[in-house]
């Protein structure tokens, strides 16, 4: 655990006496949210269902506890370690979790909708059809984790890592995906129509069937991606890197526009933004 987070926990005036106000009766398992506070988390806890709404915890560890369809909104849990906990529908709605530890956790279909996951770490997590909307994602790392279906509408997502990971069908419209890493990542089918995607990475990346419509891709690096079936209408392609891409076709090029940085493979042409 990070020093700064350790710090926070001696700092913060968390108080048993507000924990008592939270707690009411025990949670699931007999555990009770007084001595979750006290103890700075619950690592392997049987906290199903828990109504911990509010709690206010730096740093706390959750380590492998079962957290499955937990109340957590609005939580202030940065710096928290949940992994390999089990986080499937739980609710952490508009919860503070910066730099916070989810890596290996198993977390299909919980909401995360406007939560600060800022430099998070999900490594190999379980993220099927998580509810990303809104939520402030930058630089965070979700490298190989399953994102498939997953929803980050209008999500920032801003440098954030999602090295070889699964983004199936996932939905990332709008999102700010400028200077992501999505290099070795499966994005057939997602769709990131009108994303800021300038100077991400895309290298390697099985982009069939991507929406890129109205996207903007200025700078971003291509090479060797595989862009069969891409919707390409509108896309900013300027100053991008097309080098050994798979799969183009001149036609589906010709919806989208570039500059003379934009490096091509050999025999293709495109049209100039704002000609």
């Amino acid at each position: 655990m990070p020093v700064s987070f350790k710090a926070m926990i001696c700092a913060a005036s968390i108080g048993i006496a507000a924990a008592t106000d939270l707690a009411g009766p025990a949670l699931a398992g007999g555990v009770d949210l007084a001595e979750i506070v006290a103890n700075g988390g619950c690592p392997g806890c049987d906290l199903n269902l828990a109504e911990m709404r509010g709690l206010s915890l730096p740093g706390a560890d959750f380590t492998k506890a079962d957290l499955r369809e937990a109340d957590l909104k609005g939580a202030s849990l940065a710096g928290a370690s949940f992994v390999r906990a089990d986080l499937q529908r739980v609710e952490m709605e508009r919860a503070q979790l910066t730099g916070s530890d989810f890596s290996r956790a198993r977390m299909r279909s919980a909401d995360l909708e406007k939560a600060d996951i800022s430099m998070a770490r999900f490594e190999r997590a379980d993220l099927r059809s998580v509810d990303f909307g809104e939520a402030m994602m930058a630089g965070a790392d979700l490298s190989r984790a399953d994102l498939r279906g997953a929803f980050l509408r209008r999500a920032d997502i801003s440098g954030a890592v999602f090295r070889d990971a699964k983004l199936d069908d996932a939905d990332l419209e709008r999102s700010n995906a400028e200077g992501a890493d999505f290099s070795g990542a499966r994005l057939t089918y997602a769709d990131l129509d009108r994303a800021n995607a300038r100077g991400a990475s895309f290298r390697g990346a099985d982009m069939t069937g991507v929406r890129l419509s109205s996207a903007d891709l200025t700078g971003a690096d291509l090479t060797g991606a595989d862009l069969s079936r891409a919707h390409l209408r509108r896309t900013n392609l300027s100053g991008a890197d097309l080098t050994d891409v798979k799969g183009l076709t001149k036609r589906r090029l010709a919806l989208a526009c570039g500059d003379a940085a934009t490096k091509l493979p050999e025999g293709f042409t495109i049209r100039i933004c704002g000609s």
